[in-house]
Order: C-alpha cells, then structure tokens, then sequence
C-alpha cells in the first residue's frame, strides 16, 4: 500500500507541474511531435529493419536468431566498398571535422571585433558558402582535367606542370578535392552560433581579466572566453562532426558517383547505392545507418566529455 501510495503521490506531483507549465508544454509540444516522427521513429525503424532482408516491394523478412546479424557480418567481413566508404569517411572527419571547428572559432572570434555593420557584412560573406548548394560547377571548373581547367592552366602558365593534371579522375587527389571543397562549405550553423556566443559574452569579465593578469588577447580567449561559450561550443563540435560524417552529395557532385575506384566514395553514398539502385537492400541499407549513427553518437559523446572537461579545467 506504502507503494501506491507513492507513485500515487508523484503522479499528482506531475500532473501538478504540468498545469503549471502549461504553456510552455504547449510551445514545445510542435517541435516535440516533428522530433519524435521524423527523428526518433526513423532511428528506431531503421534497428529494426537492419536485422531483416526488406527490398521495399515485399514485407521485410527477419532473420533468426542465429542469422540475426548477417547484414552486420556482411559489412564487416564481406563488404569490400563499405570498407572502402568507411576508411574514406573516417580520414574525411578526422581532417574536415577539426579544422572546420577551428576554423568557426577563430573566424567567429575575429568577425566579433568589427563593427556592427561591418561584422554584418562579414557574418554573410563568410556564412553564404553553406548556403550555396549550386556552385558545384564552380568546383569543378576550378579543378577540370583538361588543360582549360583554372588550376591547371594556372600551374601550366606559372611552369610547374606541362601537361594537364586529372585532379577529378586521379584517386590520389579525388578525396584531396572533396575535402577542400567541404571545409570552403563549412563555415555554416556553427559559425553563428559562435558569433552569439561571443555576442553574449559580460564585457565586465575582460575587466576583471586584466585585473587578474590577463596580458593579451590569446590569454582572454584561453581563460575567459572559451569558459564563457561552453554550449556553443558544444553545439558547434556536435554540427561540424556531425555534418562531416554526413556528407555525401558533395562527393558525388565534385567526382562522380561511384567515384574512381570508390577513392572518395563514402558511407552515406555506399548506403544510397544499396538502398535506392535497382538492389534496394533496405535491410543492409538500414544496417549501414546504424554503424553509422553509432560511430556519430560515440565520437559525439566523446567531443562532448573533452570539451566538458576542458571547460572545468579552465575554470
């Protein structure tokens, strides 16, 4: 009886906040409702699916318990392109993720000083690049094969090449080229969240800085201000990881889809090949999702600990 009692109690102690909180329940419960269908339902769809052979045309097949993960066996040991994709996409994130962060901050922190109309004009100029999702040609015009191509007829006129150089059809340089192309494309909702955070920032504590010791700007950047931004610090390593994880269309835009022998094929382009082309493996495309969202989460998680830890330290 003591039991009921209790959870009794609680559940009027809930139901109480909530009439309180009205309101505010109400204002999050739209964005609640798009997150949980087209965020939470798809994630948890896509678990279920990886252990089934589903072709979208007929109900999906699920494996036995002994065959469970066959689509998570055949990745791994059989699927000689996911290999491919996955090395492609981890060396892509390793490199993009970081210096795309950096980046952001550093822009951020300078575009930060100017004055308002001016900081306006530069926030747009270094932001618009994320927003430009038909300049792809421009790319490609920049790092054509022929000699009529603007890097090699650049290198051709200054001497350093005599012939023209395949930067597009080479898969030495194809991930080289995705990746430069990305990090021009990078300085996107991370960028601005930085430029609010340091907007946000009590001008008093620079005062106080100086007070305390604080010699140069290097030092108010290490002490103050990166204290100061702990989310938006958070929020942009999640969006630049996240986002380099993500990319896909990039690639098959800039050198073709498949790319030279899958030399900048990725994952999320592995996964639309075997879910969308004649195949449609949704099972194995759903299975690929997963690792994936794994790899995201887990190297998420682990930004969101350094950072946290980071942060404490420097307070």
């Amino acid at each position: 009886m003591t039991g009921d009692l209790k959870i009794r109690a609680a559940r009027t102690t809930l139901l109480q906040k909530i009439k309180r909180s009205g309101a505010s329940y109400a204002m999050v419960a739209p964005f609640m409702l798009l997150f949980i269908v087209f965020m939470v339902v798809p994630v948890l769809m896509a678990v279920i699916y990886s252990f089934s052979n589903y072709n979208v045309m007929e109900a999906p097949r699920f494996f036995s318990f002994r065959h469970l993960f066959d689509n998570y066996l055949r990745l791994f040991l059989d699927d000689e392109v996911f290999m491919i994709s996955l090395k492609n996409t981890m060396l892509f994130a390793v490199i993009t993720g970081p210096v795309s962060y950096v980046a952001c901050l550093l822009i951020a922190w300078f575009v930060n000083d100017l004055k308002p109309k001016l900081r306006a004009a530069a926030t747009l100029f270094f932001y618009a690049p994320s927003l430009s999702f038909n300049v792809y040609f421009m790319w490609k015009y920049v790092f054509a094969s022929d000699a009529n191509g603007f890097l090699n007829s650049t290198l051709m006129r200054l001497g350093f090449i005599s012939d023209a150089f395949p930067w597009l059809n080479d898969t030495r340089t194809t991930l080289m080229v995705v990746i430069i192309v990305q990090l021009w494309m990078s300085l996107g909702t991370a960028f601005l969240a930085f430029i609010a955070g340091l907007q946000g920032i009590d001008r008093s504590l620079y005062e106080a800085g100086m007070i305390d010791g604080v010699k140069n700007r290097w030092q108010e950047l290490y002490h103050i201000t990166l204290p100061s931004m702990k989310e938006q610090l958070l929020f942009g390593a999640v969006m630049q990881i996240t986002g380099s994880f993500a990319v896909g269309a990039i690639s098959g835009e800039i050198v073709g889809k498949p790319s030279p022998l899958y030399s900048a094929h990725t994952v999320i382009m592995h996964m639309e090949d075997v879910a969308l082309t004649p195949r449609f493996e949704m099972g194995y495309a759903c299975a690929i999702a997963v690792v994936l969202f794994a790899i995201t989460l887990s190297i998420n998680q682990l930004i969101r600990y350094l950072l946290n830890r980071k942060s404490d330290r420097t307070l």
